[in-house]
């Protein structure tokens, strides 16, 4: 985990919040903290990984000795953990030592139930504080490059005063709706994301049992109706997107365990409110064979070897 501080600064007449602090550095947190500094501010982080300790101060991102520490004096705090448990736990911790009228925004990924309990967590202190659901799509890429976009849920207070933060991380920042509307954004978004890899991915197989090179159908499909992100951006074959996680051995990018959590909590939400994802449910239990296969740290457009059948190019 990671805190982040910053001193007074102005950025177009605009003053800039004096103290941030950034809670989770792992692979998406410190860039996105690293980037916080290349903003102007000065970073002050803890995180329970020494090695990711280590790799903040490498960043210029001093290090506290513990979570309640880094934001005592915090006007905006920004936790990005791995689940709902570690957000609702953590923000346990430090909202009573948070001070009067602090910013909370959660940039994790998680349940939109959990999301919630947040946001009632840090009204129910009865201090004024604010609180705002901002989870990202762009991965690790767009993380370190600054691109990332955000998807925020609560107040339009809230919003506003978190926007000018969130833009030292991203480059669109969109305001979805009430507490919770970033998280159900961005589950509805992967879930996306997954379907359309895989159908991507068939499509590259059926071309290779039919003779058909990727190039030629990359050509064919990226300027017709098959267009879509997971094939000109992120094109599971090696080759016509140099970018890609298909051209450096699927390293990610956005790991396949990743892609599981994320079409897994599309599933929860589709149970817990009666919406029919047939192709949602399909792609949850794919990845789920192809973690379970040995492939959970391979990008998800990896996903293509396992519809071969465990082959590789």
């Amino acid at each position: 985990m990671v805190s982040v501080c910053c001193e007074h600064a102005l950025e177009g007449g605009r003053a800039m919040a004096e103290t941030i602090a950034f809670i989770g550095l792992g692979n998406m947190g410190c860039p996105m903290a690293a980037n916080l500094v290349k903003g102007g501010y000065r970073v002050t982080g803890f995180d329970l990984s020494p090695t990711a300790c280590a790799d903040a101060r490498e960043k210029g991102i001093k290090t506290a000795t513990s979570a309640p520490e880094a934001v005592s004096d915090a006007d905006v705090v920004i936790t990005m953990l791995p689940a709902g448990r570690h957000v609702l736990a953590v923000w346990r911790e430090i909202v009573p030592a948070m001070k009067d009228g602090a910013l909370l925004i959660d940039s994790s990924t998680l349940d939109v139930g959990s999301a919630r309990q947040a946001h009632e967590m840090a009204a129910a202190a009865n201090r004024g504080l604010a609180s705002l659901d901002a989870p990202v799509s762009g991965g690790v890429g767009g993380a370190t490059a600054g691109t990332l976009t955000f998807m925020c849920g609560g107040t339009g207070e809230a919003f506003a005063r978190a926007r000018p933060v969130l833009e030292k991380m991203g480059a669109k920042i969109v305001h979805c709706g009430d507490a919770g509307a970033g998280q159900a954004a961005k589950i509805c978004n992967n879930m996306i994301l997954g379907i359309s890899m895989i159908g991507v991915a068939e499509a590259f197989v059926l071309a290779e049992k039919l003779g058909l090179s990727h190039q030629a159908l990359f050509d064919v499909a990226s300027t017709s109706s098959g267009q879509c992100w997971s094939l000109t951006s992120y094109c599971p074959v090696p080759g016509p997107v140099p970018s890609s996680p298909a051209n450096n051995g699927y390293k990610p990018g956005f790991a396949a365990a990743l892609m599981l959590k994320d079409l897994r909590l599309a599933q929860e939400a589709a149970n817990a409110t009666g919406a029919t994802t047939p192709l949602g449910a399909e792609a949850a239990q794919l990845y789920s064979l192809f973690a379970a296969a040995g492939h959970a740290s391979e990008d998800f457009s990896g996903i293509i070897n396992f519809l071969r059948g465990g082959g590789k190019d």
